[in-house]
């Protein structure tokens, strides 16, 4: 594979259809991949898609729900089916309730976790054994400042990235032997409707473009062969919640 270019390189993202998950799409697809963009708004992501298709370039839209554990299993067949191969994961979809502890119900925890760490475990789980049997592959989980450090009104957010930080690093070190490489993307704030709409108060100046983290996870796939980034943090410059 070379250096620049990621061709006929098997693709699933997981919340492909906004944000940041529509920029790694992008900036994947422009580098050769073939990719899927998986959403629960499947409209986005065949929207998504259609763009990708307009200028030439190969992609798919799928109908999923990450936290539900047999329509991740039919999606990797279907993908299977198709290409035959899956060579990159990234673990993008994510979700939160911000609201303080004594606010926040069980069944919001519930949820949140369920998106934003079990469903990235359940994903490897079914793709690391594919992958081992290529003899490569690269599982992209997308983490936040919210791994690193914490602040008020949420708490499950925290727990899921920093979770999801721990899950991240044992499954670089589970994958490393059999040729699988496994990458954090520690990501500050992005101008997407994910913070946006949940804080209109936010200076959209203190934030950056999702398509810099796309491509960031780009740089990261566009490694060596014999080199792995375990972990790379990815901050706007004014970045106000990181030291």
């Amino acid at each position: 594979m070379g250096m620049d270019t990621l061709n006929q390189q098997v693709v699933l993202v997981t919340g492909g259809g906004s944000g940041l998950g529509a920029a790694i799409c992008q900036s994947l697809a422009e580098a050769g991949a073939i990719v899927i963009a998986a959403d629960r708004a499947i409209r986005s992501a065949e929207q998504v898609v259609a763009d990708l298709q307009e200028r030439g370039m190969e992609a798919m839209a799928l109908d999923l729900d990450i936290t539900d554990d047999a329509q991740v299993a039919t999606a990797i067949q279907k993908i299977l089916d198709q290409y035959g191969k899956i060579d990159v994961l990234v673990n993008n979809a994510g979700t939160d309730k911000t609201l303080s502890i004594e606010e926040l119900s069980i069944e919001d925890w519930d949820r949140v976790m369920n998106v934003n760490l079990r469903a990235p475990f359940v994903l490897s789980k079914q793709v690391l054994p594919l992958m081992k049997q290529q003899g490569s592959g690269h599982i992209v989980n997308i983490a936040s400042t919210a791994a690193k450090r914490a602040w008020a009104n949420a708490s499950v957010y925290h727990a899921s990235k920093w979770g999801l930080m721990g899950f991240n690093h044992a499954l670089h070190v589970e994958a490393r032997p059999f040729g699988v490489k496994v990458t954090a993307i520690v990501a500050g704030g992005m101008r997407t409707p994910f913070l946006l709409d949940r804080f209109p108060d936010l200076d959209p100046e203190l934030l950056q473009d999702p398509k810099n983290v796309a491509d960031t996870v780009r740089y990261v796939l566009l490694q060596p062969a014999e080199t792995v980034i375990p972990e790379v943090t990815v901050i706007p410059m004014r970045e106000t919640s990181w030291p």
